[in-house]
C-alpha cells in the first residue's frame, strides 16, 4: 500500500534536491553554531524542547515518514524557532554521505523502532557498525545519547557503547532509568507514566581517539526503503 505523500512547504523543512547542492549542512543555517543531529523526529516533540532550550546550537531532524517530517516542521514554525532543519532520510546515508567527520557535537536517537522479532533484529539501526560511523562524525568530547522503552533494545545498546573503543561512559553504567533533565517527549511519557523504565545511555566520543574510516553500511532495510522511496 503506498502511502500518500503530504508536500510540506515549511522554511525549515529541506528537501532532497537541495541537500544534493550543498558542501556542508551548516549551509542550511543562518550562521554557524555547533550542530546536532537527532534521528528518527516523529513528531517533533524532543527536538522542539531541546532546540527551545539551546539556541545557540544547531540541529538537524531527521525522519524516514512523510507524516513526521510535516508534524515536525509545523510544531518548529509554531514555536517560532530558526535554529532547527528537518530532512527526510535514512540516517547512515545522511552520516556518511553528507556529515563532515567530526563535525557533530551531538547525536539523539530515542525509542527507535526496536524490530522486536529475533529474525528482524538485524534491522536495528544501532549496531556496532552505527556507533563507529558516529564516531566518525561526532567531535571530540561529542554526545551519543540512546533512549528506548524496548528492554531488549536498551540492554543490548548499553553494552555495545561500553565495548566500542573510543566512547567514554557518562554514567559509569551501561544504561540508566533517571533521564535528568534530559528532554522528555510524549512517546516516552507515556511509558514512563504507566511506570514503565526508559532505558538510556549517554557516551561521549574520547578526545583524542582516532576514528578508523567509517565501514559501508550493509544494505538493510531501512536503507533499501529510503533508496526505493526517494
Amino acid at each position: 500500500m503506498t502511502q500518500r505523500m503530504t508536500l510540506i512547504t515549511s522554511a525549515c523543512y529541506v528537501p532532497e534536491s537541495k541537500l544534493e547542492k550543498i558542501d556542508d549542512l551548516q549551509e542550511l543555517f543562518t550562521g554557524p553554531q555547533p550542530l546536532n543531529l537527532e534521528i528518527g523526529c516523529g513528531i517533533g516533540d524532543f527536538i522542539v524542547q531541546l532546540a527551545e532550550k539551546n539556541p545557540e546550537q544547531n540541529f538537524i531532524a531527521i525522519d524516514i515518514f512523510n507524516r513526521g517530517c510535516d508534524q515536525t516542521s509545523r510544531r518548529i514554525d509554531l514555536a517560532g524557532l530558526t535554529n532547527v532543519r528537518v530532512l527526510r532520510t535514512e540516517a547512515r546515508s545522511l552520516l556518511l554521505q553528507h556529515v563532515k567527520p567530526q563535525s557533530l557535537r551531538a547525536i539523539y536517537i530515542n525509542c527507535p523502532d526496536p524490530w522486536p522479532k529475533k529474525r528482524h533484529r538485524k534491522r536495528r539501526l544501532v549496531n556496532s557498525d552505527f556507533l563507529k560511523i558516529a564516531l566518525h562524525c561526532l567531535e571530540e568530547g561529542g554526545d551519543f545519547n540512546f533512549s528506548t522503552d524496548f528492554v531488549d533494545y536498551g540492554i543490548e545498546v548499553g553494552e555495545l557503547l561500553m565495548a566500542e573503543p573510543g566512547f567514554d561512559n557518562c554514567h559509569h553504567t551501561a544504561y540508566v532509568h533517571d533521564l535528568g533533565d534530559y528532554p522528555i517527549s510524549k512517546y516516552m511519557r507515556r511509558f514512563l507514566d504507566l511506570g514503565q523504565p526508559i532505558y538510556y545511555s549517554h557516551y561521549q566520543r574520547q578526545p583524542g581517539y582516532v576514528a578508523a574510516p567509517p565501514p559501508a553500511p550493509v544494505k538493510g532495510f531501512r536503507l533499501r526503503w529510503a533508496k526505493e522511496s526517494g
